[in-house]
């Protein structure tokens, strides 16, 4: 009796053992990478509640874009903010990755999905540009926009200030991210778990024509949240609901 009970035990342990291991296996990480201007930490009310759902969570800080600045502004370009991606994906060894991108970090991660994309579970653009080969947030972005970035750039040339009165961690965004085109070879186009999240709320929006090219598209889950662009900061409760059902949307792909 008391060597079945042992063999019962030892069983149940070992099957407890070995599903913990598959759900590991399984477990997919959300990599976040932020718009224009920002750092990691606009990412912060987003991972800190995902973390708690028990969703493991990187958000990433764009070379030129730290607090205090390691690397030149004058040599960053869109390639250095793909490749740097790229390089913690490799020595992190991230795979199975929902990878979320703001504004003008859409041209980021769809370019290090052309390069990676087996390491790539979902693409997420929330309020995102999507672009296609030859495209660059200069062509993709309104006019609107293409002024604030030449004003911006009068400064220095180099970099696109950021408005006055703003949060003090946002920091000048590298010119040439915004100019260069991204070169695309049409791997990205294997993942097919796509996701657009379409911020209503805020007027001189760039994304409303990508909005109604996509709103219909069987290719895309299109959510909308009713807010500015900054829905990290207006409604992060939103964003986190849409960005946890995720997982589960997805798990059979």
């Amino acid at each position: 009796m008391l060597f079945e009970l042992l063999a019962t035990i030892f069983v149940s342990s070992s099957i407890n053992k070995k599903m913990n291991e598959i759900q590991k296996l399984n477990e997919k990480t959300y990599v976040f990478i932020p718009g224009g201007w920002h750092g990691s930490w606009v990412y912060d009310p987003i991972t800190e509640s995902l973390k708690q759902l028990g969703k493991k969570c990187i958000s990433l800080t764009l070379p030129g874009l730290e607090i205090q600045s390691a690397i030149s502004n004058r040599i960053i370009n869109l390639d250095t903010h793909i490749q740097f991606i790229i390089d913690v994906f490799l020595k992190e060894n991230l795979r199975d990755v929902i990878l979320c991108g703001h504004s003008y970090a859409g041209l980021v991660i769809t370019g290090v999905a052309d390069k990676i994309p087996e390491r790539i579970h979902v693409l997420v653009y929330i309020d995102a540009y999507i672009p296609k080969d030859g495209d660059s947030c200069w062509s993709l972005t309104s006019e609107v926009y293409r002024q604030r970035f030449v004003a911006g750039a009068g400064n220095d040339g180099f970099t696109v200030a950021d408005r006055p009165g703003v949060d003090n961690r946002r920091r000048p965004h590298p010119l040439a991210t915004f100019m260069q085109s991204l070169n695309l070879n049409g791997n990205y186009e294997r993942i097919l778990n796509r996701t657009f999240i379409y911020l209503s709320g805020w007027e001189q929006s760039p994304f409303v024509k990508q909005y109604e090219n996509l709103k219909d598209s069987s290719d895309w889950h299109v959510e909308t949240i009713h807010c500015g662009h900054n829905v990290m900061k207006e409604r992060p409760d939103k964003l986190v609901d849409i960005l946890y059902k995720l997982e589960d949307k997805y798990s059979q792909t």
